[in-house]
């Protein structure tokens, strides 16, 4: 269920809508190691059964949005644009503020994430073959089971039933998922530093710092602060261009290595709750479920530049004039020549007249520039 926070704007437009940092610890005094050494305790992290609370703060430069997001969930009767409003309110609302969750988890197939939201909480809880979401504000609870089939099936099937079910949670990523999506394609255009060895969640870490070797990016840098004695990472932080504090933070506050109780992987949906029960493509990849006419996995994607100056492209009719329309989209974007801005610290999204999206961690000239190959 790897999650990127600059992915998570673009996506919401392709299917429908333009969808106080942490305090680290004390500083501590670590046993000295290379950045080569960090990576490795992180790429031989056995960690599989852990628990513990974990903060989410944004700080994007984004306006307050509380007075639309509420508009888009009770403004609108049809049953699709009311599924695409929830997707983007649900993405808004995860990059703005601050957002707390509960995660549980042991072994590949047990885990439980708990999304507190003032008095709502939402839950994704997997125990093996089964899936459920539920959501306490709504009372409403979807059901989805992993068909029978090779170890091969399953297990991508179990990464479709997550991905559906986070879709509808609103997932705030884990630190080590975002650390692996960081870490994923490491390559020549980042410098890889060790920094100042620090305490998190009452644990001792390495800080890895990863510095774009470009000045066409808005992220000025990344850190992973990776457990000392266990490779698991604890806290990961981007900082944007001129910008002092975090841009996007997620950090344990707590966490355990022991095993979490197995009670919490089961569940059970509350008296009077609405169940659904959704059904998973076959292994062919067909499905009795309509999904959506155009998922945003479904459209090409066209990648110019490098690293950390990438710019990706949806083609034109990704968006068209009822989105734009939207109160939603009018609050979130600029219109520019050309098209509309949608633009935070770390990414930047143009959708142009003719419906194409691109988006970047890149300066807005940097967008127009591609939008006029």
């Amino acid at each position: 269920m790897r999650w990127m926070p600059a992915v998570v704007v673009p996506a919401v437009i392709a299917v429908a809508v333009v969808a106080v940092p942490l305090q680290a610890g004390a500083v501590v005094d670590l046993p000295d190691k290379t950045a080569a050494e960090v990576l490795a305790l992180v790429s031989d992290s056995t960690v599989s059964s852990f628990s513990g609370t974990i903060e989410q703060t944004s700080n994007l430069g984004l306006p307050d949005l509380g007075s639309a997001l509420s508009g888009m969930s009770t403004g609108s009767s049809d049953s699709g644009t009311d599924a695409a409003a929830s997707a983007a309110t649900t993405a808004l609302e995860l990059l703005t503020g601050s957002h707390t969750a509960r995660v549980f988890a042991d072994g590949p197939g047990n885990l439980r994430v708990q999304v507190i939201d003032r008095l709502d909480e939402r839950n994704l809880i997997v125990n093996g073959d089964e899936v459920w979401f539920y959501d306490s504000d709504s009372n409403e609870a979807t059901h989805l089971s992993i068909p029978a089939g090779t170890e091969a099936d399953a297990r991508a099937q179990l990464e479709e039933a997550k991905t559906k079910a986070a879709a509808e949670l609103g997932e705030m990523p884990t630190p080590a998922e975002l650390a692996d999506t960081l870490l994923a394609d490491l390559d020549s255009s980042t410098e890889v530093t060790v920094g100042t060895d620090t305490a998190i969640a009452g644990r001792d870490a390495y800080e890895l710092r990863l510095t774009p070797r470009t000045d066409e990016t808005l992220v000025a840098s990344a850190s992973i602060f990776v457990d000392s004695e266990t490779g698991m990472p604890l806290s990961v932080n981007v900082r944007a261009q001129g910008q002092q504090d975090p841009a996007f933070q997620v950090a344990f506050t707590e966490v355990s290595f022991t095993a979490p109780d197995a009670a919490l992987f089961t569940f059970t949906p509350p008296a009077g709750a609405t169940v659904t029960e959704q059904a998973l493509p076959d292994h062919d990849g067909t499905s009795d479920h309509d999904f959506g006419e155009k998922p945003a996995g479904d459209l090409p994607v066209t990648v110019t530049g490098e690293g950390w100056a990438a710019v990706a492209e949806l083609p034109a009719g990704t968006v068209d004039a009822e989105v734009t329309a939207s109160p939603l989209f009018t609050q979130v974007t600029t219109a520019i020549t050309g098209g509309y801005l949608f633009s935070t610290s770390l990414l930047n999204v143009l959708v142009t007249d003719d419906g194409r999206v691109l988006a970047g961690s890149v300066p807005v000239e940097s967008l127009q520039a591609a939008a006029a190959e």
